[in-house]
């Protein structure tokens, strides 16, 4: 859709909108240093601070909480040989396949890998590259004794595991995280620095999750050091579920997997980008990277379709696309509105773990994500359209 100008500094794509979402997109969008607009993708809600779905482009500061806690929080997705008839034969065994996952990747908040874990699966190369990293960048790790036994581990919320076939029935593994806890901690602490900062000099936010570092102060340098460690840690963590999930599937189905595709990108992070002629920080708080050619996956929400994209460029929408469905209900609204026998019918022919804790993840509660894709359709090329038939969620 051709977006539409609110205020000065606000480009809007999202036909589905309400009032809230746009005063907070107005607000960050009213900071000084923002430059030269702020995009509001199809799929924006309400967030802290800043809504879901803002790309913030902002020259010699950063708004920690405008990336948020989930440092990295992205999609992996990884395109195999087999087709739907492989599957078909084996779809009994289904359920078989779902209790292997859960066993393999520790689901839900809180749940960590054993050592024995992690010595068994594929994370040491992954976890020496970590410690190297801090250790060479100076990153306090202090708060996270636990983070190495993170690696490879779900979450939960609207993470999330699937088994997809695309267009052509081909099957397809796919899953959504992002830092963990270790993320969370990070965050927190330079998002309470920001925000005494800003305290101290007496500055004037219209919400102080806006609280900001001027890029002049070691304060900047040392979150964005974090902030980095942590971004490539929700990578290797996707990574880490991939490689499982991988190997789970292999012994489910027979024959080695070979990987077609592998798709791995965050939508919760800041990177240094040139937009408009200047250098800024470019921050994607529920956004993907759609620079010319870059891949991207976008997934719908439990129940429904997914979508695997190429970047189109749209300098307006500052080379970024929506990140998902985006809620329409709050969890608490979601849980007063629907019924577990809701969400079953809404998941009827998936395999998925059945209870009362995902009514919230009902895709009700969710914008229509065909509506959210329409609403990108400059700034995506939809290549590949996902449909699941395996799900696994942690509470």
């Amino acid at each position: 859709m051709t977006p539409r100008k609110n205020g000065q500094k606000l480009l809007v794509w999202a036909s589905q909108i309400d009032q809230n979402t746009l005063t907070q997109a107005e607000q960050t969008a009213s900071l000084p240093f923002v430059h030269p607009h702020v995009a509001l993708m199809p799929d924006a809600h309400s967030g802290k601070g800043s809504a879901v779905g803002t790309v913030i482009p902002t020259r010699g500061a950063v708004i920690p909480a405008a990336v948020g806690v989930d440092i990295g929080c992205g999609m992996i997705a990884v395109r195999t040989q087999f087709t739907k008839a492989d599957v078909d034969g084996n779809s009994r065994k289904l359920p078989e396949l779902r209790e292997a996952i859960e066993e393999a990747i520790p689901l839900s908040p809180g749940n960590y890998n054993s050592t024995d874990e992690l010595n068994h699966y594929f994370a040491r190369d992954k976890i020496t590259e970590l410690e190297v990293r801090a250790e060479k960048d100076g990153v306090d790790l202090s708060h996270s004794p636990q983070w190495r036994e993170q690696l490879g581990s779900l979450g939960g919320g609207n993470h999330f595991i699937e088994l997809c076939l695309d267009e052509e029935d081909r099957v397809w593994l796919f899953l959504h995280s992002g830092s963990r806890g270790v993320g969370n901690k990070i965050a927190q602490k330079h998002i309470k620095v920001a925000q005494q900062l800003c305290k101290t000099w007496h500055i004037d936010l219209p919400n102080q999750d806006l609280a900001y570092l001027p890029q002049g102060i070691p304060e900047f340098w040392e979150y964005i050091r974090e902030l980095r460690w942590a971004q490539r840690f929700a990578h290797l963590n996707r990574a880490e579920m991939m490689d499982r999930f991988v190997n789970v599937f292999r012994r489910w189905i027979g024959p080695p997997v070979l990987e077609e595709e592998r798709i791995n990108c965050h939508h919760n992070y800041t990177e240094q980008e040139q937009h408009f002629g200047s250098d800024v920080w470019l921050t994607r708080k529920g956004a993907v990277n759609a620079h010319p050619g870059v891949k991207a996956v976008i997934p719908g929400s439990m129940g429904t379709r997914s979508y695997v994209v190429v970047g189109r460029g749209s300098r307006p929408g500052l080379c970024s696309a929506p990140h998902g469905a985006g809620r329409r209900f709050s969890r608490t609204d979601a849980r007063k509105r629907f019924t577990e026998q809701d969400l079953a019918d809404r998941m009827q022919g998936i395999e998925y773990r059945h209870g009362p804790e995902w009514i919230d993840e009902i895709p009700d509660a969710y914008k229509d994500i065909d509506v959210v894709m329409d609403d990108a359709a400059d700034l995506v090329q939809i290549t590949h359209e996902l449909r699941q038939i395996l799900n696994v969620k942690g509470t």
